[in-house]
């Protein structure tokens, strides 16, 4: 029996080290199937692992644009689900995304079949998001196995040439500046990474990395060296679009008869309901959300910071413009993309309105603003509490209302009341204005209270100029 089990023993380990180690022993060694180095004299490529993160990858985009520096980030396939703007961001400002699996677990455990879910997940979400289809991959921890050392038919392995612990804050921003300059040079691929939330980092990592790579930018300005994307770097100071095929450009779809009468029904009951109840807009040039001062009449409703909404409190009622609604809904490729230009309208739309609340102080006497709608995943970042709706007759009509328009708005049609129906429910979104004002108008608010103090303090004067008229003038 004892040699049975030492037989199997051995056989488990050849064929894990077959399956595991030898792959990726190949590869760091001798850099076979692999990208790992380039030979420019004048270029290098910074590339970042694990995001996007929300803390930390905004300001690596701001510092690399600060630097003109391209870059290339491998993504998490549940971090650019959560976060799509970030990654529509990272794309927008011209750096290549690759894919780093859609959760950070190594290949090592995976069957071949689960490593290329997990990539062709990840993937998708990249083209739903940019429109372009990458190749471009970096298994996690730089660990592959043998279905990976032989499948690149549809992917290009990238690996690096120097890495710096930078995901152990014990490292320090200092040393970590000596080792990143002490790689500084043309065709090296740098590791470093823009989230410290996987196993074995430290969550504020990132933060000494920026401080470090600022210094290193600097440097490589003044030695004439330019940070550039993985595929420029591998194609000789050219960019390798040929590995990347765009999507098109979304069409204006065509409306059956039917969703034309419903839309125009739809969109003539929204002028109706403007005019009935003196809806006024946020953001009069680019027309999104709507409001209307009104008081409260419903269940309490509970909300960050312990505040609460009761029956009989004024409040802000916010509505969606159905007119852009439906653009956006017709032009958008996916359900992610229109989630993004949703997010992106939204992180305009409330400062504008914050601005608007600011100059008017019977607004300012609200308790909340709130709505309810049926796109409310997601509002949590911007600060709103999402509730379901108690139920009853406002409850059922709203759900069959909006289901209706959402048939007709969504890219994917009735095909998303199909799928995950149960999510697709009416809920109340509400923010203390308190809430609101702190996180998007405490520069309007202190405008407007200077301005009203400025038409105060003339008004006086007007007063007392007139009281000085008077009293200068001549007795007869």
């Amino acid at each position: 029996m004892t040699n049975l089990l030492q037989s199997l023993f051995l056989w488990a380990l050849y064929i894990s080290s077959f399956y595991a180690f030898i792959p990726s022993l190949i590869s760091r060694l001798f850099g076979l199937r692999v990208f790992r180095r380039g030979k420019s004299d004048t270029q290098f490529a910074l590339t970042f692992d694990d995001g996007p993160d929300p803390i930390y990858t905004p300001r690596l985009l701001r510092l690399l644009k600060q630097y003109d520096a391209k870059a290339t980030f491998f993504v998490v396939g549940e971090h650019a689900a959560s976060h799509p703007e970030l990654i529509q961001h990272i794309h927008e400002q011209g750096h290549l995304i690759g894919i780093h699996n859609y959760i950070h677990k190594t290949n090592w455990l995976m069957r071949p079949r689960t490593v290329k879910n997990q990539i062709q997940r990840t993937g998708q979400i990249i083209e739903e998001v940019t429109g372009v289809r990458t190749c471009f991959y970096r298994p996690p921890w730089g660990i592959m196995n043998l279905f990976d050392f032989f499948s690149r038919k549809d992917r290009q392995i990238v690996l690096w040439s120097s890495m710096f612990e930078d995901w152990r804050s014990r490292v320090g921003a200092k040393k970590l500046t000596e080792r990143m300059l002490k790689e500084l040079r043309g065709g090296e691929v740098m590791l470093l990474h823009d989230r410290g939330t996987t196993l074995g980092a430290d969550a504020h990592a990132p933060e000494q990395m920026l401080q470090a790579l600022e210094v290193v930018l600097q440097e490589a300005e003044r030695q004439g060296l330019q940070s550039v994307r993985i595929d420029t770097l591998m194609g000789g100071g050219i960019t390798v679009s040929e590995s990347q095929k765009t999507s098109p450009a979304p069409a204006q779809t065509v409306l059956s008869p039917w969703k034309r009468i419903v839309v125009a029904l739809w969109l003539g009951w929204e002028k109706l309901f403007h005019w009935v109840y003196h809806l006024r807009t946020a953001s009069p040039d680019d027309p999104m959300l709507h409001y209307r001062s009104r008081v409260y009449h419903g269940a309490l409703v509970e909300m960050s910071e312990g505040q609460v909404i009761r029956n009989g409190d004024p409040v802000i009622e916010l509505h969606f413009d159905n007119k852009k609604l439906f653009e956006l809904g017709m032009t958008s490729r996916s359900s992610m993309h229109l989630a993004i230009r949703m997010i992106r309208a939204m992180e305009q739309q409330l400062p504008d309105l914050a601005r608007q609340i600011a100059s008017e102080p019977e607004l300012r006497s609200a308790k909340a603003v709130y709505g309810v709608s049926m796109i409310n995943r997601g509002p949590e970042k911007f600060g709103f509490t999402v509730k379901d709706l108690p139920p009853g007759p406002f409850s059922s009509a709203s759900k069959v209302y909006l289901k209706l328009l959402l048939s007709v708005i969504h890219p994917s049609g009735t095909k998303r009341l199909k799928q995950r129906s149960e999510q697709l429910v009416p809920k109340m979104i509400a923010m203390p204005l308190g809430v609101l004002m702190q996180r998007y108008g405490q520069h309007a608010l202190v405008a407007a209270t200077t301005e009203q103090m400025q038409t105060d303090l003339v008004e006086t004067e007007a007063d007392v100029l007139a009281g000085a008229e008077l009293n200068n003038t001549p007795t007869v």
